[in-house]
């Protein structure tokens, strides 16, 4: 049976729980969009440059980047009040449900993240999806951040096996191509504004949300099976 990889902030939780307080800073709702792929940004920097730093420092320093930006002063004692959330956001609505069936169907569960393991350890305390996971992993085990190949190579390797009988499942297609690249399986959950580059390989399965991509797992298992 395969190892399962899930991606963790937009796949399994809802960061749009963010936004009343980005709204209220920065006044606008694209606020939290903007810092969150400012953010991103900070962190394929860091790898492609050798100089990584873990994801709370490069989120702070995002944070000022968009306060910056927009002319807004922004204290250290905002800028934490702003980023606490995150340990406690809601998962989407179907998540736990497919997340169940999944582990009941025999599946082994793990977590990849670029958050550091303690902020994904709460995450899923708080969310009520620790006791679905067999492993959570962060990225700072091997100081790269995803897409590059070391964290998705990480993974197989902890949980031994080969890296073809892992699949990841992500809402981010640059998560969907690096993995893929790395030697993993994938799926692309499609939530709201994400989508796949059409020039390249598509990953064998795309779903509107983690129901869709868990029926078609156990689908493609029992069509093995069979």
């Amino acid at each position: 049976m395969e190892i399962l990889i899930f991606d963790v902030n937009e796949t399994l939780l809802d960061v749009r729980a963010l936004d009343k307080g980005f709204e209220e800073t920065f006044g606008d709702t694209g606020a939290r969009q903007e810092w969150f792929q400012l953010l991103l940004q900070r962190a394929f920097t860091a790898t492609l440059t050798d100089a990584y730093r873990d994801f709370s420092a490069l989120a702070k320093s995002a944070l000022g980047m968009l306060a910056a930006k927009r002319g807004i002063s922004l204290d250290d004692k905002k800028a934490q009040q702003l980023l606490e959330p995150m340990k406690s956001l809601p998962p989407h609505p179907e998540v736990a449900d497919a997340l169940r069936m999944l582990s009941d169907a025999g599946f082994t569960l793990t977590a990849l993240t670029q958050s550091p393991l303690a902020t994904l350890e709460a995450q899923m305390s708080n969310a009520g999806l620790k006791n679905y996971f067999k492993r959570l992993f962060s990225v700072d085990s091997v100081r790269r951040y995803k897409p590059d190949p070391a964290p998705y190579r990480m993974v197989a390797e902890q949980m031994g096996c080969d890296i073809s009988n892992t699949r990841l499942v992500a809402a981010h297609a640059w998560d969907v191509e690096g993995a893929m690249r790395a030697g993993c399986q994938a799926c692309f959950v499609a939530r709201a504004g994400q989508v796949l580059d059409p020039n390249l390989p598509a990953p064998s399965i795309v779903g509107a949300d983690l129901a869709e991509i868990a029926i078609e797992i156990l689908g493609c298992a029992g069509a093995i099976k069979a």
